[in-house]
Protein backbone atom coordinates (compact mmCIF):
# COMPACT_ATOMS: atom_id res chain seq x y z
CA UNK A 1 0.00 0.00 0.00
CA UNK A 2 1.36 3.22 -0.87
CA UNK A 3 1.56 5.89 1.62
CA UNK A 4 -0.49 9.68 0.58
CA UNK A 5 1.41 11.95 -1.27
CA UNK A 6 2.19 15.43 1.40
CA UNK A 7 4.89 17.83 0.59
CA UNK A 8 7.25 18.50 3.45
CA UNK A 9 5.12 20.17 6.03
CA UNK A 10 3.12 17.61 6.12
CA UNK A 11 -0.03 18.95 4.19
CA UNK A 12 -1.86 16.71 1.56
CA UNK A 13 -1.02 17.81 -1.73
CA UNK A 14 -3.64 18.10 -4.75
CA UNK A 15 -1.80 14.25 -6.62
CA UNK A 16 -3.67 12.76 -3.42
CA UNK A 17 -6.39 14.77 -2.88
CA UNK A 18 -8.90 11.94 -4.25
CA UNK A 19 -7.39 9.11 -1.85
CA UNK A 20 -7.59 11.27 0.82
CA UNK A 21 -11.48 12.90 0.35
CA UNK A 22 -12.38 9.24 -0.12
CA UNK A 23 -11.03 7.84 3.13
CA UNK A 24 -11.99 11.06 5.04
CA UNK A 25 -15.47 10.83 3.88
CA UNK A 26 -15.55 6.83 4.45
CA UNK A 27 -14.47 8.26 7.84
CA UNK A 28 -17.88 10.40 8.38
CA UNK A 29 -19.93 8.23 7.55
CA UNK A 30 -18.67 5.44 9.66
CA UNK A 31 -18.56 7.99 12.11
CA UNK A 32 -22.23 9.39 11.53
CA UNK A 33 -23.56 5.69 11.78
CA UNK A 34 -22.37 4.77 14.61
CA UNK A 35 -23.27 7.90 16.59
CA UNK A 36 -26.39 7.03 15.00
CA UNK A 37 -27.29 3.43 16.57
CA UNK A 38 -25.99 4.75 19.81
CA UNK A 39 -28.75 7.55 19.60
CA UNK A 40 -31.20 5.16 18.33
CA UNK A 41 -30.77 2.46 21.65
CA UNK A 42 -30.80 5.27 23.85
CA UNK A 43 -34.03 7.71 22.02
CA UNK A 44 -36.76 5.57 24.03
CA UNK A 45 -36.11 6.71 27.59
CA UNK A 46 -38.64 4.68 29.16
CA UNK A 47 -37.36 1.41 26.96
CA UNK A 48 -33.42 1.44 26.34
CA UNK A 49 -32.08 -1.07 24.03
CA UNK A 50 -28.49 -2.72 23.62
CA UNK A 51 -26.06 -1.03 24.54
CA UNK A 52 -27.47 2.02 26.52
CA UNK A 53 -28.67 -0.71 28.82
CA UNK A 54 -25.06 -1.02 29.69
CA UNK A 55 -23.96 2.46 30.77
CA UNK A 56 -20.46 1.72 31.40
CA UNK A 57 -20.07 0.14 27.77
CA UNK A 58 -22.61 3.01 26.15
CA UNK A 59 -20.68 5.78 27.41
CA UNK A 60 -16.97 4.27 26.39
CA UNK A 61 -18.60 3.93 23.12
CA UNK A 62 -20.18 6.88 22.69
CA UNK A 63 -16.65 8.97 23.98
CA UNK A 64 -14.71 6.64 21.83
CA UNK A 65 -16.84 7.55 18.72
CA UNK A 66 -17.12 11.05 19.48
CA UNK A 67 -13.41 11.55 19.24
CA UNK A 68 -11.26 9.28 17.57
CA UNK A 69 -12.69 9.80 14.41
CA UNK A 70 -11.23 13.49 14.77
CA UNK A 71 -8.41 12.50 15.12
CA UNK A 72 -8.22 10.26 12.38
CA UNK A 73 -9.53 12.71 10.16
CA UNK A 74 -7.04 15.17 11.01
CA UNK A 75 -3.87 12.02 10.94
CA UNK A 76 -5.11 11.25 7.59
CA UNK A 77 -1.90 12.20 5.07
CA UNK A 78 0.31 13.10 8.17
CA UNK A 79 0.70 9.68 9.37
CA UNK A 80 1.56 6.01 7.58
CA UNK A 81 -1.33 3.78 7.59
CA UNK A 82 -0.14 1.66 9.81
CA UNK A 83 1.18 4.18 12.09
CA UNK A 84 -2.29 5.77 11.98
CA UNK A 85 -3.89 2.70 12.65
CA UNK A 86 -2.26 1.98 15.67
CA UNK A 87 -2.58 5.28 17.34
CA UNK A 88 -6.44 5.26 16.28
CA UNK A 89 -6.63 2.34 18.37
CA UNK A 90 -4.55 3.01 21.35
CA UNK A 91 -6.58 6.68 21.41
CA UNK A 92 -9.60 5.02 21.28
CA UNK A 93 -9.07 2.54 23.44
CA UNK A 94 -7.73 5.07 25.85
CA UNK A 95 -10.92 7.34 25.27
CA UNK A 96 -13.05 3.79 25.81
CA UNK A 97 -11.60 3.45 29.44
CA UNK A 98 -12.26 6.86 30.38
CA UNK A 99 -15.87 6.75 29.30
CA UNK A 100 -16.02 3.42 31.60
CA UNK A 101 -14.55 4.61 34.37
CA UNK A 102 -16.44 7.83 34.37
CA UNK A 103 -19.91 5.74 33.87
CA UNK A 104 -19.27 2.81 36.35
CA UNK A 105 -18.56 4.99 39.30
CA UNK A 106 -21.73 7.03 39.21
CA UNK A 107 -24.43 6.48 41.15
CA UNK A 108 -28.31 5.65 39.39
CA UNK A 109 -29.89 8.72 40.00
CA UNK A 110 -30.72 10.93 37.61
CA UNK A 111 -28.52 8.40 35.28
CA UNK A 112 -29.85 8.99 31.80
CA UNK A 113 -27.75 8.54 28.22
CA UNK A 114 -24.84 9.00 27.35
CA UNK A 115 -23.79 8.71 31.24
CA UNK A 116 -21.07 11.07 31.16
CA UNK A 117 -20.20 14.28 33.00
CA UNK A 118 -19.35 16.92 31.38
CA UNK A 119 -15.46 17.45 32.59
CA UNK A 120 -14.79 13.77 31.12
CA UNK A 121 -16.08 15.05 27.89
CA UNK A 122 -13.94 18.59 27.64
CA UNK A 123 -10.53 17.09 29.15
CA UNK A 124 -10.77 14.17 27.03
CA UNK A 125 -10.78 16.24 24.34
CA UNK A 126 -8.46 18.56 25.00
CA UNK A 127 -6.06 15.48 26.32
CA UNK A 128 -6.93 13.74 22.65
CA UNK A 129 -5.78 16.92 20.99
CA UNK A 130 -2.37 17.29 22.53
CA UNK A 131 -1.18 13.70 22.61
CA UNK A 132 -2.09 13.59 18.78
CA UNK A 133 0.10 17.08 17.95
CA UNK A 134 2.72 15.63 20.34
CA UNK A 135 2.86 12.14 17.86
CA UNK A 136 2.15 12.69 14.60
CA UNK A 137 5.62 15.47 14.20
CA UNK A 138 7.86 12.38 16.36
CA UNK A 139 6.27 10.25 13.89
CA UNK A 140 7.25 12.09 11.02
CA UNK A 141 10.62 12.99 12.38
CA UNK A 142 11.41 9.14 13.62
CA UNK A 143 12.14 10.75 16.76
CA UNK A 144 10.89 10.75 20.23
CA UNK A 145 10.93 14.53 20.45
CA UNK A 146 10.28 16.12 17.48
CA UNK A 147 11.76 19.92 16.52
CA UNK A 148 9.91 22.53 18.08
CA UNK A 149 8.81 24.12 14.68
CA UNK A 150 7.51 21.11 13.52
CA UNK A 151 5.43 21.00 17.07
CA UNK A 152 4.09 24.64 16.42
CA UNK A 153 2.88 24.08 12.59
CA UNK A 154 1.18 21.43 13.27
CA UNK A 155 -0.75 22.05 16.59
CA UNK A 156 -1.65 25.27 15.21
CA UNK A 157 -2.72 24.62 11.98
CA UNK A 158 -5.10 22.04 12.85
CA UNK A 159 -6.40 24.44 15.11
CA UNK A 160 -7.28 26.62 12.56
CA UNK A 161 -8.67 23.58 10.45
CA UNK A 162 -10.88 22.61 13.64
CA UNK A 163 -12.40 26.31 13.88
CA UNK A 164 -13.53 26.49 10.27
CA UNK A 165 -14.69 23.39 9.84
CA UNK A 166 -16.76 23.37 12.77
CA UNK A 167 -17.72 26.98 11.32
CA UNK A 168 -18.44 25.45 7.91
CA UNK A 169 -20.29 23.08 9.87
CA UNK A 170 -22.59 25.94 11.55
CA UNK A 171 -23.04 27.54 8.21
CA UNK A 172 -24.08 24.57 6.49
CA UNK A 173 -26.89 24.00 8.78
CA UNK A 174 -27.93 27.21 9.20
CA UNK A 175 -28.54 27.15 5.41
CA UNK A 176 -30.66 24.16 5.86
CA UNK A 177 -33.02 26.09 8.42
CA UNK A 178 -33.31 28.55 5.76
CA UNK A 179 -34.18 26.50 3.17
CA UNK A 180 -36.52 24.71 5.31
CA UNK A 181 -37.92 28.18 6.61
CA UNK A 182 -38.54 29.12 2.91
CA UNK A 183 -40.53 25.98 1.64
CA UNK A 184 -42.22 26.27 4.82
CA UNK A 185 -43.49 29.47 3.49
CA UNK A 186 -45.22 27.37 0.15
CA UNK A 187 -46.27 24.82 2.32
CA UNK A 188 -43.85 22.01 1.61
CA UNK A 189 -42.89 20.82 5.20
CA UNK A 190 -40.49 18.05 3.69
CA UNK A 191 -36.89 19.76 4.06
CA UNK A 192 -38.00 20.41 7.95
CA UNK A 193 -39.28 16.98 8.56
CA UNK A 194 -35.94 15.55 6.81
CA UNK A 195 -33.71 17.86 9.72
CA UNK A 196 -36.01 16.65 12.62
CA UNK A 197 -34.87 12.58 11.71
CA UNK A 198 -32.01 11.83 13.31
CA UNK A 199 -30.65 9.16 10.78
CA UNK A 200 -30.26 12.21 8.88
CA UNK A 201 -28.89 14.76 10.72
CA UNK A 202 -26.37 12.56 12.60
CA UNK A 203 -24.34 11.09 9.85
CA UNK A 204 -24.38 14.44 8.00
CA UNK A 205 -23.27 16.75 10.49
CA UNK A 206 -20.01 13.85 10.90
CA UNK A 207 -19.95 13.99 6.77
CA UNK A 208 -19.71 18.04 6.27
CA UNK A 209 -17.45 17.79 9.29
CA UNK A 210 -15.61 15.17 7.56
CA UNK A 211 -15.80 17.34 4.14
CA UNK A 212 -14.85 20.31 5.62
CA UNK A 213 -11.68 19.30 7.09
CA UNK A 214 -10.79 17.86 3.63
CA UNK A 215 -11.61 20.85 2.07
CA UNK A 216 -9.28 23.14 4.25
CA UNK A 217 -6.44 20.62 3.66
CA UNK A 218 -5.80 20.50 0.46
CA UNK A 219 -5.47 24.44 0.61
CA UNK A 220 -2.57 24.41 3.02
CA UNK A 221 -1.54 28.01 1.93
CA UNK A 222 -5.05 29.53 2.75
CA UNK A 223 -5.23 27.81 6.23
CA UNK A 224 -1.44 29.10 6.58
CA UNK A 225 -2.66 32.39 5.49
CA UNK A 226 -5.32 32.60 8.49
CA UNK A 227 -3.21 31.28 10.62
CA UNK A 228 -0.57 34.12 10.11
CA UNK A 229 -3.41 36.58 10.20
CA UNK A 230 -4.59 34.81 13.29
CA UNK A 231 -1.67 34.91 15.56
CA UNK A 232 -0.92 38.19 14.70
CA UNK A 233 -4.12 39.84 15.49
CA UNK A 234 -3.79 37.61 19.31
CA UNK A 235 -0.09 38.15 19.56
CA UNK A 236 -1.04 42.24 19.98
CA UNK A 237 -3.60 41.35 22.07
CA UNK A 238 -1.04 40.39 24.75
CA UNK A 239 0.02 43.83 25.38
CA UNK A 240 -3.23 44.32 26.69
CA UNK A 241 -3.73 41.20 29.07
CA UNK A 242 -0.26 41.85 30.64
CA UNK A 243 -1.25 45.82 31.47
CA UNK A 244 -4.00 44.18 33.20
CA UNK A 245 -2.44 41.63 35.44
CA UNK A 246 0.09 43.59 36.20
CA UNK A 247 -2.38 46.27 37.19
CA UNK A 248 -4.36 43.62 39.68
CA UNK A 249 -1.02 42.07 40.79
CA UNK A 250 0.30 45.75 41.83
CA UNK A 251 -3.15 46.96 43.15
CA UNK A 252 -3.22 43.51 45.34
CA UNK A 253 -0.76 45.08 48.22
CA UNK A 254 -3.10 47.86 48.78
CA UNK A 255 -6.46 46.09 48.32
CA UNK A 256 -5.37 42.62 50.32
CA UNK A 257 -6.50 39.45 49.07
CA UNK A 258 -10.03 39.21 50.99
CA UNK A 259 -12.27 40.43 48.30
CA UNK A 260 -10.54 38.03 45.26
CA UNK A 261 -11.39 35.24 48.08
CA UNK A 262 -15.04 36.37 48.49
CA UNK A 263 -15.86 36.00 45.14
CA UNK A 264 -15.86 32.06 45.59
CA UNK A 265 -14.27 31.49 42.24
CA UNK A 266 -11.09 33.15 42.78
CA UNK A 267 -8.52 30.01 41.80
CA UNK A 268 -10.65 29.91 38.90
CA UNK A 269 -10.61 33.30 37.92
CA UNK A 270 -6.53 33.42 38.55
CA UNK A 271 -5.74 30.28 36.40
CA UNK A 272 -7.97 31.28 33.40
CA UNK A 273 -5.52 34.71 33.40
CA UNK A 274 -2.51 32.53 33.45
CA UNK A 275 -3.50 30.45 30.72
CA UNK A 276 -4.69 33.71 28.79
CA UNK A 277 -1.32 34.65 29.23
CA UNK A 278 0.18 31.32 28.13
CA UNK A 279 -1.70 31.03 25.30
CA UNK A 280 -0.80 34.69 23.85
CA UNK A 281 2.59 34.48 24.36
CA UNK A 282 3.10 31.51 22.17
CA UNK A 283 1.55 33.87 19.56
CA UNK A 284 3.71 36.21 19.58
CA UNK A 285 6.54 33.86 20.26
CA UNK A 286 4.90 31.47 17.57
CA UNK A 287 7.77 28.91 16.27
CA UNK A 288 10.96 30.78 17.25
CA UNK A 289 12.49 31.41 14.05
CA UNK A 290 14.37 34.38 13.47
CA UNK A 291 12.40 35.30 10.50
CA UNK A 292 8.92 35.09 12.55
CA UNK A 293 11.09 37.35 15.56
CA UNK A 294 8.27 39.65 16.46
CA UNK A 295 8.83 43.45 17.11
CA UNK A 296 10.40 44.81 20.38
CA UNK A 297 7.36 45.87 22.26
CA UNK A 298 5.92 42.60 21.50
CA UNK A 299 9.05 41.11 22.74
CA UNK A 300 9.05 42.78 25.95
CA UNK A 301 5.41 42.34 26.14
CA UNK A 302 6.11 39.02 26.26
CA UNK A 303 8.92 38.79 28.86
CA UNK A 304 7.00 40.73 31.52
CA UNK A 305 3.98 38.49 30.94
CA UNK A 306 5.91 35.51 31.26
CA UNK A 307 7.65 36.68 34.97
CA UNK A 308 4.14 37.65 35.88
CA UNK A 309 2.62 33.68 35.52
CA UNK A 310 4.28 33.01 38.84
CA UNK A 311 2.63 35.30 40.85
CA UNK A 312 -0.77 34.11 39.60
CA UNK A 313 0.15 30.82 40.06
CA UNK A 314 0.65 31.29 43.53
CA UNK A 315 -2.26 33.31 44.10
CA UNK A 316 -4.23 30.04 42.64
CA UNK A 317 -1.71 27.81 44.51
CA UNK A 318 -2.88 29.58 48.01
CA UNK A 319 -6.25 30.18 47.50
CA UNK A 320 -6.48 26.06 46.92
CA UNK A 321 -5.09 25.50 50.14
CA UNK A 322 -6.67 28.06 51.94
CA UNK A 323 -10.26 26.39 50.80
CA UNK A 324 -8.96 22.61 51.19
CA UNK A 325 -8.00 23.41 54.47
CA UNK A 326 -11.01 24.33 55.64
CA UNK A 327 -13.69 22.49 53.19
CA UNK A 328 -11.21 19.37 52.51
CA UNK A 329 -10.80 18.01 48.89
CA UNK A 330 -13.67 18.27 46.68
CA UNK A 331 -13.33 17.50 42.52
CA UNK A 332 -13.76 20.74 41.47
CA UNK A 333 -10.70 20.99 43.15
CA UNK A 334 -8.94 18.12 42.58
CA UNK A 335 -8.90 19.55 38.64
CA UNK A 336 -8.42 22.93 40.04
CA UNK A 337 -5.43 21.16 41.94
CA UNK A 338 -4.14 19.20 38.51
CA UNK A 339 -4.17 22.96 36.48
CA UNK A 340 -1.93 24.58 38.72
CA UNK A 341 0.30 22.12 39.18
CA UNK A 342 0.73 22.47 34.92
CA UNK A 343 0.61 26.02 35.71
CA UNK A 344 3.98 25.56 38.24
CA UNK A 345 5.79 23.85 34.71
CA UNK A 346 4.76 26.79 32.56
CA UNK A 347 5.68 29.83 35.13
CA UNK A 348 8.95 28.32 36.24
CA UNK A 349 9.52 27.47 32.61
CA UNK A 350 8.37 30.75 30.91
CA UNK A 351 10.17 32.63 34.20
CA UNK A 352 13.41 30.83 33.33
CA UNK A 353 12.97 31.75 29.70
CA UNK A 354 12.35 35.43 30.36
CA UNK A 355 14.94 36.01 32.42
CA UNK A 356 18.09 33.77 31.84
CA UNK A 357 19.36 36.61 29.31
CA UNK A 358 20.18 38.66 32.29
CA UNK A 359 23.19 36.19 33.12
CA UNK A 360 23.81 33.86 30.18
CA UNK A 361 23.42 34.48 26.54
CA UNK A 362 20.52 32.96 24.95
CA UNK A 363 17.96 33.42 21.73
CA UNK A 364 14.91 35.50 22.48
CA UNK A 365 12.73 33.37 25.14
CA UNK A 366 14.28 29.78 23.55
CA UNK A 367 13.67 27.89 26.75
CA UNK A 368 9.72 28.36 26.13
CA UNK A 369 10.24 25.35 24.09
CA UNK A 370 10.71 22.81 26.15
CA UNK A 371 8.87 24.03 28.95
CA UNK A 372 5.79 23.29 26.56
CA UNK A 373 6.61 19.76 25.14
CA UNK A 374 7.13 19.54 29.00
CA UNK A 375 4.21 20.84 30.21
CA UNK A 376 1.88 18.52 27.35
CA UNK A 377 3.47 15.18 28.04
CA UNK A 378 2.16 16.48 31.96
CA UNK A 379 -1.29 17.51 30.74
CA UNK A 380 -1.73 14.76 29.21
CA UNK A 381 -0.41 12.21 32.05
CA UNK A 382 -2.38 14.38 34.53
CA UNK A 383 -5.63 14.21 32.36
CA UNK A 384 -5.05 10.32 31.88
CA UNK A 385 -4.90 9.97 35.91
CA UNK A 386 -7.77 12.29 36.68
CA UNK A 387 -10.30 10.12 34.44
CA UNK A 388 -9.04 6.99 35.34
CA UNK A 389 -9.08 5.20 39.36
CA UNK A 390 -5.44 6.46 39.55
CA UNK A 391 -6.29 9.86 40.51
CA UNK A 392 -10.02 9.56 40.50
CA UNK A 393 -11.02 13.32 42.10
CA UNK A 394 -14.37 11.44 43.50
CA UNK A 395 -12.52 8.83 45.44
CA UNK A 396 -9.66 10.98 46.46
CA UNK A 397 -12.55 13.74 47.98
CA UNK A 398 -14.56 10.92 49.26
CA UNK A 399 -11.33 9.58 51.34
CA UNK A 400 -10.16 12.89 52.44
CA UNK A 401 -13.90 14.06 53.82
CA UNK A 402 -13.98 11.04 55.98
CA UNK A 403 -10.48 11.72 57.27
CA UNK A 404 -11.62 14.85 58.01
CA UNK A 405 -14.53 13.95 60.06
CA UNK A 406 -12.80 11.03 61.85
CA UNK A 407 -9.78 13.25 63.33
CA UNK A 408 -12.27 16.22 64.11
CA UNK A 409 -11.60 18.81 61.47
CA UNK A 410 -15.21 18.98 60.61
CA UNK A 411 -18.06 18.18 63.35
CA UNK A 412 -21.02 15.98 62.72
CA UNK A 413 -23.75 18.36 62.33
CA UNK A 414 -21.21 20.60 59.86
CA UNK A 415 -20.24 17.39 57.44
CA UNK A 416 -21.30 17.49 53.88
CA UNK A 417 -23.59 14.68 53.52
CA UNK A 418 -25.23 15.56 50.65
CA UNK A 419 -21.70 15.51 48.88
CA UNK A 420 -21.44 11.82 49.71
CA UNK A 421 -25.07 11.03 48.81
CA UNK A 422 -25.19 13.03 45.25
CA UNK A 423 -21.92 14.00 44.45
CA UNK A 424 -19.08 11.10 45.07
CA UNK A 425 -21.00 8.64 43.05
CA UNK A 426 -20.80 4.94 44.23
CA UNK A 427 -17.64 6.09 46.58
CA UNK A 428 -19.63 8.36 48.19
CA UNK A 429 -22.36 6.18 48.94
CA UNK A 430 -20.02 3.66 49.84
CA UNK A 431 -19.36 5.64 52.60
CA UNK A 432 -22.43 7.32 53.49
CA UNK A 433 -23.32 3.44 54.05
CA UNK A 434 -20.43 3.37 56.51
CA UNK A 435 -21.03 6.29 57.98
CA UNK A 436 -24.70 5.22 58.97
CA UNK A 437 -23.18 2.05 61.04
CA UNK A 438 -21.50 5.09 62.59
CA UNK A 439 -20.85 4.49 66.64
CA UNK A 440 -21.46 8.09 67.05
CA UNK A 441 -25.60 8.63 67.20
CA UNK A 442 -25.45 11.91 65.27
CA UNK A 443 -23.23 10.87 62.55
CA UNK A 444 -25.62 7.55 62.02
CA UNK A 445 -28.68 9.60 62.09
CA UNK A 446 -27.48 12.10 59.67
CA UNK A 447 -25.92 9.74 57.35
CA UNK A 448 -29.28 7.83 57.14
CA UNK A 449 -31.28 10.94 56.42
CA UNK A 450 -28.86 11.67 53.92
CA UNK A 451 -29.79 7.86 52.05
CA UNK A 452 -33.66 8.23 52.99
CA UNK A 453 -33.76 11.45 50.87
CA UNK A 454 -34.70 11.58 46.57
CA UNK A 455 -33.40 14.72 47.13
CA UNK A 456 -30.66 16.67 47.89
CA UNK A 457 -32.77 19.59 48.34
CA UNK A 458 -34.58 17.65 51.11
CA UNK A 459 -31.45 17.65 52.99
CA UNK A 460 -30.55 20.52 55.88
CA UNK A 461 -27.17 22.43 54.50
CA UNK A 462 -25.52 21.11 57.66
CA UNK A 463 -22.42 22.60 55.78
CA UNK A 464 -23.37 25.95 56.85
CA UNK A 465 -24.05 26.38 60.79
CA UNK A 466 -27.30 28.06 61.85
CA UNK A 467 -26.50 31.72 62.45
CA UNK A 468 -28.63 34.63 64.27
CA UNK A 469 -30.14 36.56 61.06
CA UNK A 470 -30.36 40.99 61.98
CA UNK A 471 -33.99 41.57 60.93
CA UNK A 472 -35.12 45.04 61.41
CA UNK A 473 -39.18 45.71 62.48
CA UNK A 474 -41.88 48.32 61.36
CA UNK A 475 -42.67 49.86 63.39
CA UNK A 476 -39.00 50.60 64.75
CA UNK A 477 -40.84 50.56 68.40
CA UNK A 478 -42.64 47.49 68.07
CA UNK A 479 -40.10 44.41 68.54
CA UNK A 480 -39.95 41.15 66.73
CA UNK A 481 -40.73 37.66 68.85
CA UNK A 482 -37.23 36.54 70.54
CA UNK A 483 -38.15 32.91 69.08
CA UNK A 484 -38.82 34.61 65.68
CA UNK A 485 -35.02 35.89 65.93
CA UNK A 486 -33.95 32.15 66.81
CA UNK A 487 -30.79 31.06 64.77
CA UNK A 488 -31.79 29.80 61.61
CA UNK A 489 -30.07 27.79 59.03
CA UNK A 490 -31.07 27.59 54.78
CA UNK A 491 -33.26 27.48 52.90
CA UNK A 492 -35.12 29.25 55.39
CA UNK A 493 -35.36 33.07 54.00
CA UNK A 494 -34.18 34.64 57.61
CA UNK A 495 -31.08 33.30 56.89
CA UNK A 496 -30.32 35.73 54.51
CA UNK A 497 -30.90 38.83 56.64
CA UNK A 498 -27.31 39.88 58.09
CA UNK A 499 -27.45 43.24 58.51
CA UNK A 500 -30.21 45.95 60.05
CA UNK A 501 -31.00 47.49 56.49
CA UNK A 502 -31.13 43.96 54.76
CA UNK A 503 -34.86 42.76 55.75
CA UNK A 504 -37.41 44.33 57.62
CA UNK A 505 -40.20 42.94 59.44
CA UNK A 506 -43.79 43.99 60.07
CA UNK A 507 -46.39 42.07 61.94
CA UNK A 508 -50.31 41.78 60.67
CA UNK A 509 -53.01 39.53 61.87
CA UNK A 510 -53.42 38.23 58.23
CA UNK A 511 -56.36 35.96 58.46
CA UNK A 512 -58.48 37.09 61.32
CA UNK A 513 -57.73 34.56 63.79
CA UNK A 514 -56.56 37.17 66.10
CA UNK A 515 -52.94 35.80 65.78
CA UNK A 516 -49.84 37.92 64.59
CA UNK A 517 -48.15 36.51 61.30
CA UNK A 518 -44.69 37.98 60.03
CA UNK A 519 -44.39 39.85 57.07
CA UNK A 520 -40.39 39.61 55.92
CA UNK A 521 -39.35 41.50 53.10
CA UNK A 522 -36.48 42.37 51.13
CA UNK A 523 -35.65 44.73 48.23
CA UNK A 524 -37.33 42.06 46.28
CA UNK A 525 -39.07 39.70 47.83
CA UNK A 526 -41.69 39.57 50.33
CA UNK A 527 -42.17 36.12 52.89
CA UNK A 528 -45.08 35.03 54.91
CA UNK A 529 -44.54 32.98 58.56
CA UNK A 530 -46.83 31.56 60.84
CA UNK A 531 -46.30 30.23 64.52
CA UNK A 532 -46.65 26.80 65.03
CA UNK A 533 -48.48 25.14 67.78
CA UNK A 534 -44.60 23.94 68.81
CA UNK A 535 -44.00 27.96 68.75
CA UNK A 536 -41.46 27.46 65.94
CA UNK A 537 -42.08 30.49 63.08
CA UNK A 538 -43.15 28.25 60.04
CA UNK A 539 -42.16 30.04 56.10
CA UNK A 540 -45.52 29.41 54.64
CA UNK A 541 -44.52 30.67 51.10
CA UNK A 542 -43.78 34.43 49.08
CA UNK A 543 -46.38 36.56 47.90
CA UNK A 544 -45.53 37.48 44.00
CA UNK A 545 -45.77 41.17 44.24
CA UNK A 546 -44.81 42.29 40.21
CA UNK A 547 -41.58 44.35 40.03
CA UNK A 548 -42.93 48.40 38.70
CA UNK A 549 -41.15 51.11 38.15
CA UNK A 550 -41.66 54.43 40.48
CA UNK A 551 -41.65 55.42 44.38
CA UNK A 552 -41.39 52.03 45.92
CA UNK A 553 -41.79 49.83 43.54
CA UNK A 554 -38.60 48.77 42.94
CA UNK A 555 -37.89 48.08 46.47
CA UNK A 556 -40.58 45.70 48.47
CA UNK A 557 -39.36 46.96 51.96
CA UNK A 558 -40.26 50.91 51.46
CA UNK A 559 -43.78 49.07 49.90
CA UNK A 560 -43.63 47.52 53.40
CA UNK A 561 -44.28 50.63 55.37
CA UNK A 562 -47.40 51.23 53.23
CA UNK A 563 -49.47 52.37 55.79
CA UNK A 564 -52.50 51.33 53.97
CA UNK A 565 -51.19 47.50 54.24
CA UNK A 566 -54.12 45.39 54.18
CA UNK A 567 -55.13 41.40 53.01
CA UNK A 568 -57.12 41.88 50.25
CA UNK A 569 -60.00 38.92 48.66
CA UNK A 570 -58.50 37.28 45.87
CA UNK A 571 -60.93 37.45 42.77
CA UNK A 572 -61.08 33.71 41.58
CA UNK A 573 -61.22 31.00 44.50
CA UNK A 574 -58.95 28.09 44.45
CA UNK A 575 -60.06 25.28 41.74
CA UNK A 576 -60.61 21.85 43.47
CA UNK A 577 -59.91 19.06 41.24
CA UNK A 578 -60.09 15.88 43.74
CA UNK A 579 -56.74 15.22 45.63
CA UNK A 580 -55.10 18.44 43.40
CA UNK A 581 -55.69 22.19 44.03
CA UNK A 582 -54.94 24.83 41.50
CA UNK A 583 -54.40 28.52 42.42
CA UNK A 584 -54.49 30.62 40.37
CA UNK A 585 -51.42 32.75 39.64
CA UNK A 586 -52.87 36.46 38.07
CA UNK A 587 -50.94 38.18 35.63
CA UNK A 588 -48.23 40.88 37.24
CA UNK A 589 -49.86 44.25 35.62
CA UNK A 590 -48.39 47.44 37.14
CA UNK A 591 -51.01 50.00 38.02
CA UNK A 592 -50.90 53.21 35.64
CA UNK A 593 -50.22 55.16 38.83
CA UNK A 594 -46.87 53.05 39.13
CA UNK A 595 -45.47 54.01 35.83
CA UNK A 596 -43.53 57.31 36.22
CA UNK A 597 -39.93 58.22 35.15
CA UNK A 598 -37.65 57.19 37.52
Amino acid sequence: MTHPVTDLTGRASLDGARGLAAMRIGIGLAQGLILYLLYRSAADSEALAWPATQPPLFAALVLAALFAPVMLLAGVGRMGWKALALWGAVAAAVLALMGWHDAAQQTRDYFHPPYLNFPVLAFSAAGLFIAHHLIVPAVAARRWIADFDDYFDTAWKAGVQLVLSLGFTGAFWLLLFLGAALFRVIELRFLADLIDEKWFSIPVTCLVFAVAVQLTDVRGGLIRGVRTVALMLLSWLLLVITVLVAGFLAALPFTGLDGLWKTGSATALVLSAAAALIVLINTAYQDGREDNLPPVALRLGARVASVLLTPLILIAIWGLSLRIGQHGLTPDRIIASACALVGVIYAAGYGWAALSPLWRRTAWMKPLERTNVLAAVLTVLVILALFSPLADPARLSVNDQMARLKRGGVSAARFDYAFLRYDAGKAGRAALAELAKSSDAEVARHAKAAQASTSRYELTDTTTPPRTPTIAPWPADRPLPAAFLAPTAPPDPRYACNSDDNCLAAQRDLNGDGRDEILLATAYRIALFAQGADGRWVHQGDYQVPHCPGPGGRDLREALKHPDLKTAASPWPDLNMGYLTGRLQPETVCPKSAVVNP
